[in-house]
């Protein structure tokens, strides 16, 4: 009998272990691919002397501080209160999924899109099931998903390949917010348009408000967010500014180095590594050149269904001086296919395990994705 019990327990451990696995690969599918097309292009470009220039450490150094501010105010769960407060101002189903899917949107300018879909996707659901609205929860995390990618195209940090082609470029701010302003309206009056079609029914909320952030530590975290800002704006050395918030989080909340995605870190360093050997690699050169020169709106976006928007953004910019386009293309094409934006799978994985089935919302992210990416192609051409 113990025999029978301990080979059950043996399996049912193996099972667990197996599962764990299973989860790690599928959260961590971005950085795997990253660090295997790095390893592929090593065997093209061996390690050398120019590895040391592909690293953009002013990126790198922004990125870390941005998130690890915002991995601070989630600590004492600013953005929850904050999410959670709008919500409650709204009476009915229309303008709570409205409330839902613009805080994700200009929350995506702040945080970027992928933290900011970590942050709000539950709020999100959370707030249906208060209301008893399920119906509405596959539609609500479509148009979440969209908003975190086109909301955060405003500003050089409201999403990572931003961050990466800002500081590449050494785009100046006024020109950065040129380029990315009509797409950016566009996307607003198209998600505005389409959350306008949800019923206007009447809600009540039936949850327990979260307990109010300290305002201290609020008012100091938004310091230290302005000072990442001030990074990213080449106001003074990046090393500057990465010592001074790193040095202060340490005191005020060193649980927050625990919160910034270093897996994301690690993914741009793979990226540089993949895009600095391709770049070196003569036929891979004169082909992506040629192709970039044609139509690098057009190619930008389809490069972003196959291998997503920031490894995209990194690769592509070896190949062209054409900023503008190439920065919409990255932004844009986050729309579409599932891979097509590391935000998009992340908003998947979340409707999987909180409904159980992915087919209704699988149909409206294709429908609503496609669209909107015509549009906005349309939008860039224009422009």
């Amino acid at each position: 009998m113990k025999k029978t019990e301990g080979k059950a327990s043996s399996a049912a451990l193996r099972r667990a272990r197996a599962h764990d696995l299973c989860v790690l690969l599928k959260n961590n599918a971005v950085l795997l691919v990253a660090l295997a097309a790095a390893g592929i292009t090593c065997f093209f470009v061996p390690p050398d002397g120019e590895y040391a220039g592909y690293f953009d450490l002013g990126t790198l150094s922004c990125l870390f501080c941005t998130l690890l501010v915002v991995g601070a105010f989630k600590n004492i769960r600013f953005f929850t209160f904050t999410a959670d407060f709008i919500v409650r101002k709204f009476k009915n189903l229309r303008n709570v999924v409205l409330a839902l899917v613009f805080v994700t949107y200009f929350g995506s300018m702040i945080m970027a899109n992928d933290m900011a879909l970590i942050t709000f996707l539950p709020l999100g659901y959370f707030a249906l099931e208060a209301y008893k609205e399920r119906k509405v929860l596959a539609f609500t995390c479509v148009m979440q998903n969209v908003a975190a990618n086109l909301g955060g195209m405003l500003t050089p940090f409201g999403n990572p390949q931003n961050l990466y082609l800002y500081s590449y470029y050494a785009i100046p701010a006024g020109e950065f917010f040129a380029v990315m302003a009509p797409p950016f309206v566009a996307a607003f009056l198209l998600i505005a348009g389409v959350c306008l079609f949800v019923k206007k029914e009447p809600v009540e909320v039936a949850s327990v408000q979260p307990e109010k952030p300290s305002s201290w530590r609020t008012a100091v975290y938004f310091v230290l967010f302005a000072l990442s800002v001030m990074i990213v704006f080449r106001v003074f050395p990046y090393y500057c500014g990465l010592a001074a918030v790193a040095a202060a989080m340490i005191f005020l909340d060193y649980k927050a180095f625990a919160r910034v995605d270093y897996a994301l870190l690690v993914t741009f360093c793979a990226f540089f590594v993949f895009s600095g050997n391709m770049a070196r690699i003569p036929a891979v050169r004169e082909f992506f050149s040629a192709l970039m020169a044609k139509d690098p709106l057009l190619f930008g976006v389809l490069s972003c269904q196959v291998i997503s928007n920031v490894p995209s953004a990194v690769l592509l910019s070896k190949f062209t001086a054409d900023y503008a386009n190439l920065l919409v293309a990255v932004n844009i094409g986050g729309l579409g296919t599932p891979i097509a934006s590391l935000a998009s799978l992340i908003t998947l994985n979340a409707y999987r395990k909180n409904a159980g089935g992915a087919k209704r919302y699988l149909a409206i992210f294709g429908i609503v994705n496609v669209s909107f990416l015509a549009v906005l192609l349309g939008v860039g051409y224009l422009f």
